[in-house]
């Protein structure tokens, strides 16, 4: 978690809440006012501080404690937990429900922290899970200015099909939703900039999304911001945009039951 910690330290400055993608969540959730739920991997607690404004009696797990910090400094009145997900410090069938947003791809072992979710929910709760796949991340025109990076950010989906990952941890899969990225979007995750690549300009964005700040080769990112801004100027970007069109969507909910 030394990635996290390091951009824990200004990741607010460009992430926050999406209120689409939190009423998505939520819709998912299908949250009882008298239930209680789990954010797995919730970072600074954007959406946990979301949900839990929207109503949701909910708590957060996270690893890095740079970002738990930051999160009881915005969120006091919720419970923060110190915690990986492959081993969730809850008694079993403690939770009527859990959220994991833009987290399972950090995971060294996502089976195993699937299975602990399984443990810690009740029977019929629902676990939702928000999160881009293998073929979607290939039709980012990201791929264009930063291969390495690109490849280095989709080899952790190359390795699982979440689905596949849940059916195995003894979910049963309720549904799957596709997310296209839209210009209004809130929170400067990794394709934020689809529809505004003048967002890959700033080096705070980049600072705040992990596979810029962990790209294997940081000259590569200095050449392809340098590409890019060009093609901003002359127009052609809008032809790179083109050429990796795709109507798969950019995102995915999972949704699951226990």
């Amino acid at each position: 978690m030394a990635l996290y910690d390091r951009i824990g330290v200004g990741y607010d400055t460009t992430r926050r809440a999406d209120p689409y993608l939190l009423s998505r969540l939520i819709h998912h959730l299908r949250p009882r006012a008298r239930g209680r739920y789990l954010d797995i991997g919730s970072g600074t607690g954007n959406y946990t501080i979301a949900m839990h404004q929207a109503g949701v009696p909910i708590r957060g797990l996270e690893l890095s404690a740079t970002m738990l910090q930051r999160a009881r400094e915005k969120g006091p009145a919720i419970a923060w937990h110190n915690g990986r997900a492959e081993a969730i410090p809850f008694a079993s069938g403690s939770f009527d429900g859990a959220t994991c947003t833009f987290v399972h791809h950090h995971m060294a072992d996502p089976l195993a922290a699937f299975k602990e979710v399984h443990r810690v929910l009740t029977p019929r709760a629902r676990f939702v899970i928000l999160n881009g796949t293998a073929e979607q991340m290939r039709h980012y025109w990201l791929n264009e200015y930063f291969p390495r990076m690109m490849q280095k950010a989709t080899a952790p989906y190359e390795r699982f099909v979440t689905i596949d990952v849940l059916e195995s941890a003894g979910f049963r899969i309720e549904c799957e939703e596709r997310y296209d990225v839209t210009p209004d979007l809130k929170d400067f995750f990794l394709y934020c900039g689809k529809h505004q690549p003048e967002r890959y300009l700033d080096a705070r964005i980049r600072s705040g999304i992990s596979s810029f700040a962990d790209a294997p080769d940081q000259q590569e990112i200095a050449r392809g911001v340098a590409r890019l801004a060009g093609d901003i100027e002359s127009g052609r970007i809008m032809d790179v945009i083109g050429r990796f069109a795709y109507d798969g969507g950019d995102y995915m909910f999972t949704v699951a039951e226990r």
